[in-house]
């Protein structure tokens, strides 16, 4: 593989280069994913039918037909002695504009009814986060049978179409996970689903939505701009990541830093169950073969964290840049508990690492400037608008019918999984929910880091990579904070936090 030796950093990103990440991330990720690549946003197949010449040509002829008939039957009149021709002008208009108004009020009662069943059925969802919150067990139990009653048939083409239908299906399963066991599942922390296609569900994902590559990108270039000091760049670059996965995030990073004459990588990726030390070791070994191939000097080293203390084993060299990655509750991730996030951000602080920045990138229903003061039944109804927003903007990437399978594996191996781990450790209680938020990261970083704004190269490419999706997608930057929309919602949102500086 060939790469141009122009530097990032050296040229405001224009809309070559940043479509030709999009496709480099694509390629780079080859190696880590399974199956078939999908086919670029960009090439999505356009809505409408393509008529052939032929039959263009015998409609016509029919219309013409019909004509010389029409002309014929007026001859015939006029031999009679009747001039019906005002007749059957005025009578095809009243009898057009009957036929429309009859068209028009039919799909007016069909959109309200369908409003009031999509009414009728948030009603009933909220009606059973009420009961779930004020722990009224037997009336949650009574809302969630009259849920399911409501849902049959959904998975079988009823409702299938509306994506409020198809994930109010999660929404009461997880209603009734707080139900059955409310104080289990709280204080669970293993995921209450298994995904069984995930990979596969992620590439689809992936090439669907900006979502992944947002995150990514916008990560990568915060990094690229915090390791280049005015006309020269830090070599020796150390990234310590919050959660690694299978690595997607890192080739196009490495490739960039590949263009620098002397700089070296080395992650350092944690690991929060020990289960996973196998899967973590094999994206260390497809990360260092990638990076031999395009002659990238690379280190990779994985860590058990347990504890707070667990980070001081952390060895950063002398001319190191350090730098923490911190992808938090993403949609295509496993969920973490929020204890460990607020671990593995205490422990950067406490350790005193001293970081040069920290890349931020969380789900926005995880708001936690709203959070603390949030009630269950509030979350839950953010929860419905956040995953039905999320559904149509897939939705909106496919021309065709084709797409139900791509949507239905989608829902159950990634959204599914989140709404059912959401729903599950948001506690009920107030005095756990103040326990619960405490116990995030939303005052970890308070004192020791602040946000800065996003630079221009970084919003830029960010414009430009949802223009390669379909309409309604766009970016919004405000308060330090970089956020992926979906019309009037923002799906995801990532910030850079810098240390104080204390006077």
């Amino acid at each position: 593989m060939e790469y141009d030796n122009q530097l990032v950093d050296h040229h405001p990103l224009n809309s070559s280069y940043i479509y030709e990440l999009h496709e480099r991330s694509s390629e780079t990720s080859v190696p880590f994913l399974i199956g078939e690549a999908f086919s670029s946003p960009n090439n999505v197949v356009k809505d409408g039918l393509v008529l052939a010449d032929d039959y263009m040509e015998r409609l016509l002829q029919v219309e013409s037909q019909l004509m010389m008939d029409m002309e014929t039957t007026n001859d015939e009149e006029d031999i009679i002695g009747l001039d019906l021709s005002l007749v059957d002008v005025e009578f095809s208009h009243i009898l057009n504009q009957e036929t429309e108004e009859n068209e028009q009020l039919v799909q007016n009662e069909i959109q309200a009814e369908l409003m009031m069943e999509e009414s009728s059925l948030v009603d009933l969802l909220l009606a059973g986060a009420e009961a779930v919150e004020a722990q009224s067990w037997p009336l949650a139990s009574n809302i969630i049978a009259k849920l399911n009653k409501s849902l049959v048939g959904v998975d079988h083409g009823e409702n299938g179409d509306n994506s409020l239908y198809r994930l109010a299906l999660y929404f009461t399963q997880g209603l009734h996970y707080k139900s059955i066991d409310a104080s289990e599942m709280l204080h669970h922390h293993q995921p209450v689903c298994v995904r069984r296609n995930s990979m596969s569900a992620f590439q689809m994902l992936q090439e669907l939505s900006p979502y992944v590559k947002f995150a990514h990108f916008t990560a990568n270039q915060a990094i690229l701009e915090a390791t280049q000091g005015g006309d020269h760049y830090e070599d020796e670059v150390h990234v310590i990541d919050f959660d690694i996965m299978e690595g997607i995030q890192w080739p196009p990073l490495m490739v960039d830093l590949a263009l620098r004459k002397r700089a070296s990588l080395r992650l350092t990726a944690m690991i929060w169950d020990q289960q996973n030390e196998v899967i973590v070791h094999q994206t260390g070994r497809r990360l260092k073969e990638f990076a031999d191939s395009i002659s990238l000097p690379f280190v990779f080293h994985q860590m058990v964290v347990i504890k707070q203390e667990d980070f001081e084993k952390i060895n950063v060299g002398q001319h190191h840049t350090l730098i923490v990655n911190c992808m938090i509750h993403q949609l295509h991730m496993p969920h973490k508990s929020f204890s460990l996030v607020k671990t593995f951000l205490d422990g950067i602080i406490m350790s005193k690492l001293s970081p040069k920045i920290i890349v931020m990138v969380e789900d926005e229903l995880y708001n936690f400037s709203r959070i603390p003061s949030m009630s269950f039944v509030e979350f839950f109804c953010e929860a419905i608008h956040h995953y039905t927003a999320f559904s149509d903007s897939l939705v909106s990437s496919f021309s065709s019918g084709g797409y139900k399978m791509c949507l239905k594996m989608i829902e159950q191996e990634i959204l599914g999984v989140g709404i059912l781990d959401s729903l599950r450790q948001f506690p009920c209680e107030e005095e756990e929910r103040i326990l619960w938020v405490n116990d995030g990261f939303a005052n970890s970083l308070k004192g020791s880091f602040e946000p800065i704004p996003m630079s221009s190269n970084n919003i830029s490419q960010a414009k430009f990579l949802v223009s390669l999706f379909s309409g309604g997608y766009w970016v919004q930057h405000d308060k330090c904070r970089l956020a992926l929309c979906w019309k009037s919602r923002p799906l995801t949102t990532a910030s850079i936090w810098v240390p104080t500086i204390r006077s």
